[in-house]
């Protein structure tokens, strides 16, 4: 039996997005069957997950958060990232967190093609070998 992901992306950032999306999937070998859904922003993600949790093996969460003059990327960096743990830990399903945390854009686009391939090994690796 294939194992089910579901990756849900924010398309806040689309071009980091498309980048994470593109690699994540590159490491899905083809005993997986992946769907795409996509979200506005980060803090839409943990809603998305939660709402799926019964019907897929694992998740991957892709996003991008640019840090601006405002406290506001702390905020919704923290806040998703734990709502995400709390959900993995509660249902004791992996959830590969790609959301990328950057400075600029600069920075974000070179993560870009790392961070979507990481959190995919990172699901992938919990759903096989435990």
């Amino acid at each position: 039996m294939k194992l089910k992901i579901l990756i849900v992306t924010a398309r806040y950032y689309k071009d980091f997005s498309k980048n994470l999306e593109f690699y994540a999937s590159k490491i899905l070998d083809k005993s997986v069957k992946y769907k795409f859904i996509p979200v506005p922003g980060i803090f839409e993600i943990p809603v998305v997950i939660s709402k799926n949790i019964k019907k897929y093996d694992g998740f991957i969460a892709l996003g991008c958060v640019i840090k601006g003059e405002t406290p506001h990327f702390d905020f919704i960096s923290q806040t998703t990232t734990e709502a995400i743990m709390k959900l993995s830990i509660h249902y004791k399903k992996p959830i590969g967190n790609g959301i990328i945390t950057s400075f600029n854009k600069k920075q974000a686009f070179v993560r870009s093609k790392k961070k979507g391939q990481e959190a995919a090994k990172a699901v992938l690796s919990v759903l096989k070998n435990f």
